[in-house]
């Protein structure tokens, strides 16, 4: 067994002893303190936390990089850790040495829920851009640059992508994109009229560009 599934299977193993033992025992305490501890020691390659939004709770994970993921509701399984898909995939990429702890995620934490009230309008947290490859890569990176409260078309996020012809390609790069709203992919609408489809749903993709009064206004 690996060191830190050993970590993780001693953890699992203190928090059902805890739990059948009683006493008011903490456990989101306890979770806290080991992390922190975690952290101290140099253990963790990929903190997560949860955000709360107006969406439903959100996930948000980093490393020493920057920002690497953030899932609103709907990436989350049904499972009863239903997060466990997404983790297991930063595990892939990443390191297996991945552990909640909000505090190392504070400043992405905050500038969410500014976002959400519509306090903010530029995120100045730090990215890690290893989930995005390729051309879907390039047409992400295009998607940084459309300034809040702006919109632009898929077929401009094509061009500006390098390939003016990849409709369909900058579609599933806006599907594929693992940091909204940070990376702002609502801000692309179809040519054609509508709001277009989203990961969240198109009603979440309406009340986004409606925060940032970027809803085109034969949508209103």
């Amino acid at each position: 067994m690996s060191e830190s599934n050993q970590r993780a299977g001693d953890r699992a193993a203190v928090e059902r002893a805890l739990k059948a033992a009683g006493g008011g025992i903490d456990l989101e305490r306890l979770n806290r303190a080991l992390g922190a501890r975690a952290d101290r020691d140099g253990l963790i390659d990929v903190a997560y936390a949860m955000v709360d939004s107006p969406f439903g709770e959100m996930l948000v994970a980093g490393t020493d990089r920057g920002i690497i993921r953030v899932a609103f509701p709907h990436r989350r399984g049904t499972a009863t850790r239903g997060w466990d898909a997404l983790l297991g995939q930063l595990a892939d990429v990443v390191s297996p040495r991945i552990l909640e702890a909000p505090e190392r995620l504070d400043e992405v934490r905050r500038q969410l829920d500014a976002y959400f009230e519509g306090r903010l309008r530029d995120f100045s947290v730090p990215l890690d851009w290893r989930l995005t490859k390729g051309f879907q890569g390039k047409a992400i990176h295009q998607i940084a640059r459309i300034p809040y409260g702006r919109t632009i078309s898929y077929a401009e996020l094509a061009a500006r992508a390098g390939n003016p012809r990849a409709f369909r390609a900058v579609g599933t790069a806006c599907g594929a994109n693992p940091l909204p709203p940070i990376v702002p992919c609502h801000r692309v609408l179809p040519s054609s009229g509508g709001v277009g489809s989203y990961g969240g749903g198109p009603d979440m993709k309406r009340a986004l560009l409606e925060l940032e009064g970027a809803l085109p206004p034969e949508l209103r």
